[in-house]
C-alpha cells in the first residue's frame, strides 16, 4: 500500500513531466501522467488500470485537476502514443527478439542457477531491463523468456552433472530404478524417507544404507560448485511429485533421462552427507556418554567406602595427629609416602578449630540498684 510520504515521494510531477503532459487534458492526461510515473517506479508499463495504487491515483488527479473517476475512461492497453512518448522521453526503446534471446542466455547463466523463486527471476528481468534502458518484453513474452531460460537452464545443469557421473556412476544411478532390480529399489526407498534421529536401535540399518549409497561412487564435488539451495529442490523433486505422493521407480522412467540421473544424484549425494553427519554425531554423543559414565564408577566406588566408615572424619584427624605427633618412627615410612606433611597440619587445624569448647556464660550487665532492679541480679559497677 502507497503511504502519503510515498505518494509526495515517487508520483509527484516535475518540470519535465509537466512539459510532456502539457498538450493533453481530461482523462487522457490523468492517464499519461499516471503512465509516466508508473514507468518510472516499476520499470514497465502496467497491463490493467487497477495496477494505479488508489492513493497515487487520487494525489495526480488533484495536481492535474481531474476528477479520479475519469481515469475509469483512459485505455491502458491502447495508449500506444503514449508509451511512445514516455519512451523517448526516459530514453528507452522497445524490446526486439534479439534483446529477448540475450536476455533469455543471461537468465539461465546468471540468475536461474543462484534464484529459484519466480517471483525474484522475474523482478531480477525487470530490473536488467531497467539498466539496458529497454522497455519490457509483455506479460505473455515475459514469461517465455522465464520458462525457457528455466528450461535451458536445467538442460544445461543435467549435462553438467550427467557428464561428471561418468558412465559407470549412470548406470549404478539407473539400476536404483530399473525393472527388476528390488535391492536398488529397496535402497532408493530408504533414501526418500525422512531421516529420523539416528540411535543405537538404528545404527547398523544406517551404517548399511551408507555403505550401500557409496558403492555409488559419486564423487565429492559433484554439486561443489552448485547453490545448496539448488541440490535441495532437485532433491525434494525426486522425493514427492505436485500432487504430494512419493515418485515411484516408474515415475522416474517417465521423466527424460538426463533429468532422471540428475534426481538420482541429487537425492543420494544429500542422503549421503546426511546420514554421515548423523554418524558423526551419533559417535560423538557416544562418547561423552561413556566418558560420563566411567567417571561416575571411578568416583562412586571410593565414595561408597568411605561411606561405609563411621566417623571417618575423626579418624582422618586422628592420623593427621599421628602424623604429626610421631614423625620418626614407623608412621614416617608408612604414612608420608601417601600424603604430605602439609596437609596432615591442614587437617590438624582443622580439627582444633572446629572442636566444639563450652561457651563462657556472659556476666549480668552493670547497672546501680534501685527501686525498679529490686531482686534482679547485677554485676556491681
Amino acid at each position: 500500500m502507497v503511504t502519503g510520504s510515498g505518494v509526495v515521494a515517487c508520483w509527484t510531477l516535475v518540470d519535465g513531466d509537466c512539459d510532456l503532459v502539457a498538450d493533453a487534458s481530461g482523462p487522457t492526461r490523468l492517464g499519461l501522467c499516471l503512465m509516466l510515473k508508473f514507468f518510472e517506479i516499476e520499470g514497465r508499463f502496467p497491463e490493467f488500470i487497477e495496477e494505479f495504487p488508489q492513493p497515487a491515483v487520487e494525489y495526480i488527479a488533484g495536481l492535474v485537476k481531474v476528477p479520479a473517476v475519469e481515469l475509469a475512461k483512459y485505455d491502458v492497453a491502447g495508449a500506444k502514443r503514449h508509451r511512445r512518448q514516455i519512451r523517448e522521453a526516459l530514453g528507452f526503446r522497445p524490446s526486439t527478439g534479439a534483446d529477448e534471446e540475450r536476455l533469455t542466455a543471461w537468465m539461465a547463466a546468471e540468475v536461474c542457477p543462484v534464484e529459484l523463486v519466480e517471483d525474484r527471476q522475474r523482478e531480477a528481468l525487470l530490473v536488467q531491463c531497467r539498466v539496458e534502458r529497454i522497455e519490457p518484453p509483455g506479460q505473455t513474452r515475459g514469461e517465455k523468456v522465464l520458462v525457457t531460460a528455466r528450461n535451458r537452464w536445467e538442460r544445461a545443469f543435467c549435462t553438467r552433472t550427467t557428464g561428471r557421473l561418468g558412465a559407470v556412476g549412470v548406470a549404478r544411478l539407473l539400476a536404483l530404478v530399473g525393472e527388476g532390480d528390488e535391492d536398488g529399489t529397496t535402497l532408493l526407498a530408504s533414501l526418500k524417507r525422512d531421516p529420523g534421529a539416528v540411535g543405537l536401535d538404528s545404527l547398523p540399518s544406517e551404517i548399511l544404507k551408507l555403505t550401500a549409497v557409496r558403492q555409488l561412487g559419486l564423487l565429492e564435488g559433484l554439486f561443489a560448485d552448485c547453490s545448496e539451495k539448488t541440490v535441495a529442490a532437485w532433491r525434494a523433486r525426486a522425493r514427492a511429485r505436485a500432487r504430494a505422493i512419493k515418485m515411484y521407480p516408474s515415475d522416474f522412467r517417465d521423466t527424460a533421462e538426463d533429468v532422471r540421473i540428475t534426481l538420482l544424484a541429487a537425492l543420494c549425494s544429500s542422503r549421503q552427507a546426511e546420514i554421515t553427519d548423523a554418524l558423526v554425531e551419533l559417535l560423538v554423543a557416544l562418547v561423552h556418554q561413556i566418558n560420563a559414565r566411567a567417571e561416575r564408577r571411578v568416583e562412586k566406588k571410593p565414595t561408597a567406602e568411605l561411606k561405609k566408615v563411621r566417623g571417618k572424619e575423626g579418624i582422618l584427624f586422628k592420623l593427621a595427629d599421628a602424623a604429626i605427633g610421631k614423625p620418626d618412627e614407623v608412621v614416617r615410612t608408612a604414612l608420608f609416602p601417601v600424603t604430605v606433611r602439609r596437609r596432615c597440619r591442614t587437617w590438624s587445624r582443622r580439627r582444633t578449630r572446629t572442636r566444639r569448647s563450652p561457651r563462657p556464660r556472659s556476666a549480668p550487665p552493670c547497672a546501680p540498684p534501685t527501686a525498679r532492679t529490686a531482686g534482679r541480679r547485677y554485676r556491681p559497677c
